[in-house]
């Protein structure tokens, strides 16, 4: 997809993730910035849950222009590409499907003219670095946020205002981050998805968690059998009063 560029001929990207701080950045950007045309991009895995689909969609809605996905392919089949499940001393699903594809389509971008990207990286946050993009020919890097002292409380004033409720998790459903309340929820809620996320564990006979992270079995299946006896992890009543959705495709 092409990208959408202003009067001198300058592409202006903003990284959408879907989180707390790109979004009340991007909904910003737009108001305070109506002559602009913002390129919102994001990078699905395809693992994604239905509501952070429904989210985008509804950003999509809201900023007046459908996001741009940069896919690079599916986590499923990277992980069969790779034959291993990503873990917190590979992270390499994070570098294939996301960093690296954005910045090949940065260098796309720059290809035609000089190429803007915006960064939601708080204020209050000045050690955390991110979205390091500038070392490319022809990208300037943005953080609004900071330039305008936003830290937290003003991005949940701004989607308290704007009347925008972010998913829970923002990243993938199968990700070996998640805590066990996580895990429970995705198999409450997507059972589906979490017998998938079991059989590739079986094909690869690898696990998605962390062994000793805490006293609940390893492997999905295991957990599944426990989870069907009706013992859960302690999480809140509105997490579990949340309204169960079916996955979705890339119509963003």
């Amino acid at each position: 997809m092409n990208a959408r560029r202003d009067q001198w001929g300058n592409v202006h990207v903003v990284g959408l993730s879907g989180g707390h701080d790109s979004t009340a950045m991007a909904v910003e950007l737009r108001e305070r910035h109506p002559e602009i045309p913002f390129n919102f991009v994001c990078t699905p895995t395809g693992n994604e849950s239905a509501a952070m689909f429904a989210h985008w969609r509804n950003l999509g809605e809201i900023l007046g222009s459908s996001l741009i996905p940069v896919i690079a392919g599916s986590l499923k089949a990277m992980i069969r590409e790779e034959k291993m499940l990503p873990n917190f001393r590979a992270r390499w699903c994070t570098r294939r499907l996301k960093i690296e594809p954005y910045r090949q389509w940065l260098k796309e971008q720059t290809l035609f003219g000089a190429t803007i990207s915006y960064i939601g990286l708080r204020a209050d946050e000045e050690g955390r670095a991110g979205g390091a993009y500038d070392d490319i020919f022809g990208v300037e890097m943005r953080f609004p946020l900071r330039e305008w002292g936003w830290g937290e409380p003003e991005v949940q004033a701004k989607l308290a205002r704007a009347g925008i409720i972010c998913p829970d998790r923002t990243d993938c459903e199968w990700c070996y981050h998640q805590r066990i309340g996580e895990w429970w929820e995705l198999w409450f809620y997507n059972r589906e998805s979490f017998m998938g996320a079991i059989a590739i564990e079986q094909e690869l006979g690898y696990t998605f968690r962390t062994p000793g992270r805490d006293s609940w079995p390893v492997s999905l299946a295991e957990l599944h059998a426990v989870f069907s006896t009706g013992k859960m992890p302690t999480i809140s009543l509105n997490r579990m009063g949340r309204e169960r959705m079916a996955p979705v495709e890339y119509d963003l």
